[in-house]
């Protein structure tokens, strides 16, 4: 799946505005115009290689799920000695997805297995556990596209009916 796509989607599960994706967007630290957020949440078909023209980066999309915990929670206030905004992981986008997502609508792993539960997937809460570890745990597992198109499906059925 790509950068963009996991976006639009996300953004449709839980019925975004587009001046609410600016304001996340912003408090992820990239300030975008209005139509700049549309242009990334417009539809792109890849070409015969599969690449897309104008995917976002991973950076884009983890800092987008940074501003969303922020504009959900609010900003946590930073301990001693700590930068101010966290720095981008080099993890998988779907497992920043599953992991920014919980965060942010203070899920439980119960919760995100009704969730993919609800889509049509069942998963263990080993291997839910093992998508939600930290990069170079010796059980991290990197979340496959099925999860994370079914997470969003999921998120779709339950914010939108």
């Amino acid at each position: 799946m790509i950068n963009n796509d996991i976006l639009i989607r996300f953004r449709y599960a839980l019925d975004i505005k587009n001046s609410d994706m600016v304001e996340i967007f912003k408090l992820g630290g990239i300030d975008l115009t209005k139509e700049e957020v549309l242009d990334i949440l417009t539809k792109m078909d890849p070409d015969e290689d599969g690449l897309v023209e104008n995917e976002v980066s991973h950076a884009i999309v983890e800092s987008f799920f940074n501003g969303f915990i922020i504009f959900k929670r609010g900003r946590q206030e930073p301990k001693p000695g700590e930068p101010e905004r966290p720095a981008l992981s080099n993890e998988h986008v779907n497992n920043i997805l599953l992991k920014k997502v919980k965060i942010a609508l203070s899920l439980t792993s119960d919760d995100i297995m009704d969730l993919l539960d609800e889509a049509g997937v069942t998963i263990t809460k080993g291997e839910l556990s093992a998508l939600l570890r930290k990069k170079g745990h010796k059980n991290y597992k990197e979340c496959g596209d099925k999860y994370a198109r079914n997470f969003l499906k999921g998120l779709t059925l339950r914010y939108r009916g």
